[in-house]
């Protein structure tokens, strides 16, 4: 049996799986119900036909036609010729506004009373419902009128009503349909064609036509067409979209690798294993998705208030008009009171309050480098007291790099390093490539070294101008039968005791000098302090390391509350703990092992969003992997619940105050609320709304 699709009243070619707010318009997603299909065999429940969905340019140009034929309408009214003294008097005038009336009613207000039938159909009565019976009630009105002759028509008020409310959907729209900008950048990382090794030669063929299964050749700096296993070949690829990690991630025969990310210097045989919406980048734009449709409280708040709305509105139009008519009021006074009514009530503003700048914060956040799966969590982050940093690879860069560097004999640091690079240039390992990245970064010179050899346990040995050069650990000494200087002993002891590993460089059997190599703290970690800290949330920091590591690492950030030796298991617990203090608390992880802190805190907060435990654990992903995302996420999450709060206000407090207008109450004061004028405080209320929802991209996060 198929699943149950949902559609929108307004753009019936908007439909998904599962409820959600349409993309195009911002509007609550409708079960679609099935149609019946007469065969020969009798009738059977078939597959709904697809129909041309009305988009933004539509609502545009359904705008401008009716917009050209009110004028005429206006212009042949009484209201004309009261004021303007130009109304037309010819037999057979009031048929030309009855047919351009009738053609406005029909080409521009078509829309709405369609979805309100589906709005009907669907048992879930709203804002297109009011629309359409405010707008039917003046047109069968004014049909009356024309017939009998008795009362006075609407033709005027039933025009500029639908040309107003098409120009309000229509600007709506543009406010909505801008918000996901998202979705199409992350498309664009995907290449458009893929190479398929076909025996001894490849084929180019578009994307589409990639399955699982196929070897693909990649060459160095193109982008992963598919997700898939290396077969052949080495390379360094970027994976910055999944993990967040500046570092290429070495790729080799049995390595995974992720549709999207970009290739290094060394061409790679792939095997796909995920093609379309299996692979990780559709997942995360499934993300995006499911957290345009997920809803915060205060949007469940929205929905509630908009549907009460408008079942106060229908009620209350009914009470008008039963009270004017027993009051002895003209039939056409009390039927425009009860357009009125129905108009002024109609909660778009309401039903886009909350959505819309929902929408545009998950956006912004995507483009700020987090994604939001859980608009819950955003929310949430509003209120975070303190923020557990899980440190390996969050708030250090996971990664070795040098840290220190004591000349012994050598002339100066670079010279030390010159020669350590210059053996290590031939090495794999992770120690090797950061004391050559080192070097490469300080612009230092150097030329691998000839005759390179491992030596198992200790190091390497090369030679360099001639010269025998070794670089190891402290097994190195005791081959050249050298020892550190007392000067110099007790800082390395030191360096050694907060977890750094000590490299030792010698040439022609004597010592030149040390190096400590550490997992290097991120320079972006102090700003995320700082920024955390400026906010007035407290930071704290757990790690498996032993006490002197942790220490150092917080000693410098500035951190006071650490966790040191706590097993990936016993991470929730620290959580609870705070928890138990009374704190709100958002936990930062890399989305393996963290996965029960993440589900434990207040606010999950995952990096490296290419797993699926991140997926599942987190609410808020991380894509960059940079901790100063961390006050960006508090910072959008304040911001938000703002303007969440100011369109509720100035929604709610809109319609309250009036619908008393619109129904006539002050009549006596002579204030009266004609249905064009409410039309147009209507829409101008949903504009107000839509714009203050905008304004939140001029938030600084």
């Amino acid at each position: 049996m198929n699943s149950p699709q949902y559609i929108c009243p307004m753009h019936p070619s908007v439909r998904q799986g599962e409820p959600g707010r349409c993309t195009e318009c911002g509007m609550a997603l409708v079960p679609e119900k099935p149609k019946v299909v007469h065969t020969a065999h009798g009738a059977h429940e078939g597959s709904v036909d697809k129909h041309a969905g009305h988009h933004t340019e539509d609502f545009l140009k359904k705008f401008i036609m009716s917009a050209a034929l009110t004028v005429p309408v206006v212009l042949f009214s009484d209201v004309a010729g009261m004021f303007l003294r130009v109304a037309p008097d010819f037999p057979g005038a009031p048929y030309v506004t009855f047919v351009l009336a009738s053609l406005i009613f029909f080409y521009g207000g078509w829309v709405f009373l369609v979805s309100a039938w589906r709005e009907l159909r669907a048992r879930l009565p709203g804002m297109m419902t009011l629309i359409a019976l405010a707008t039917s009630a003046a047109y069968l009105w004014s049909i009356y009128t024309l017939i009998s002759g008795l009362g006075m028509p609407l033709w005027w008020e039933l025009s500029t009503l639908i040309t107003v409310m098409l120009l309000g959907h229509w600007l709506e729209m543009r406010a909505v349909k801008s918000a996901s900008a998202a979705l199409k950048e992350l498309s664009k990382l995907l290449p458009d064609t893929a190479e398929v090794i076909m025996g001894n030669d490849t084929k180019t063929v578009p994307l589409a036509e990639l399955r699982e299964g196929d070897r693909v050749l990649v060459w160095p700096g193109a982008r992963i067409p598919a997700d898939g296993v290396v077969e052949e070949g080495r390379a360094e690829v970027n994976e910055s979209i999944v993990t967040g990690e500046s570092v290429p991630a070495a790729k080799k025969p049995g390595s995974e690798v992720v549709a999207g990310t970009i290739n290094g210097d060394g061409a790679l045989k792939v095997k796909v294993t995920k093609v379309g919406e299996k692979t990780f980048l559709a997942g995360v734009m499934r993300l995006v998705k499911e957290a345009q449709a997920s809803k915060s409280r205060l949007q469940l708040l929205s929905d509630r208030a908009a549907l009460y709305l408008t079942y106060v509105a229908v009620g209350g139009g009914a009470v008008t008009l039963v009270s004017w008519l027993l009051g002895g009021a003209p039939t056409e006074f009390a039927v425009e009171r009860l357009v009125a009514v129905l108009v002024i009530a109609c909660p778009h503003a309401l039903g886009l309050a909350v959505p819309l700048v929902a929408s545009l914060s998950t956006n912004i956040a995507a483009r700020h480098g987090f994604l939001v799966k859980q608009r819950l969590a955003l929310e949430a982050a509003r209120e975070v007291d303190v923020v557990l940093f899980d440190k390996t690879g969050t708030l250090t860069k996971g990664e070795y790099g040098v840290a220190n560097i004591w000349p012994m004999v050598a002339r100066d640091e670079k010279e030390v390093l010159m020669y350590a690079a210059s053996v290590d240039a031939n090495s794999e390992h992770f120690v090797a490539k950061a004391i050559v990245a080192e070097a490469k970064r300080r612009g230092v010179m150097f030329t691998p070294a000839k005759n390179f050899a491992r030596l198992p346990g200790r190091g390497a040995r090369g030679f360099v101008d001639g010269l025998e050069v070794l670089v190891g650990g402290v097994k190195i000494l005791e081959e050249i039968n050298a020892r550190v200087s007392e000067g110099m002993r007790p800082e390395i002891e030191e360096e050694e005791t907060k977890g750094k590993t000590i490299i030792y460089v010698a040439k022609h059997d004597e010592l030149i000098g040390v190096l400590a190599l550490a997992d290097l703290i991120r320079p972006e970690s102090r700003a995320a302090i700082k920024a955390l800290t400026a906010q007035g949330v407290g930071v704290a920091m757990v790690t498996g390391d032993t006490e002197p590591v942790a220490e150092w690492v917080a000693r410098e950030l500035g951190i006071r509350t650490v966790f040191a030796r706590v097993l990936p298991g016993e991470k929730a617990d620290k959580v609870k703990a705070l928890q138990m203090e009374g704190k709100k608390v958002a936990f930062v992880g890399d989305g393996v092992n963290d996965a029960p802190a993440l589900t434990q805190a207040d606010v999950g907060i995952a990096i490296g969003a290419g797993t699926n435990v991140a997926v599942e654990s987190a609410g808020i992903i991380l894509v960059r992997n940079d901790p100063r995302d961390i006050p960006k996420i508090i910072t959008l999450s304040r911001a938000t619940y703002r303007k969440m709060i100011q369109n509720l206000w100035w929604a709610t407090g809109y319609n309250i105050a009036a619908l008393p207008v619109a129904a006539g109450a002050f009549v006596w004061a002579g204030i009266l609320l004609p249905p064009a004028v409410a039309a147009v405080f209507m829409s101008l209320s949903t504009v107000i709304v839509s714009v203050n929802a905008v304004l939140l991209r001029r938030v600084k996060v």
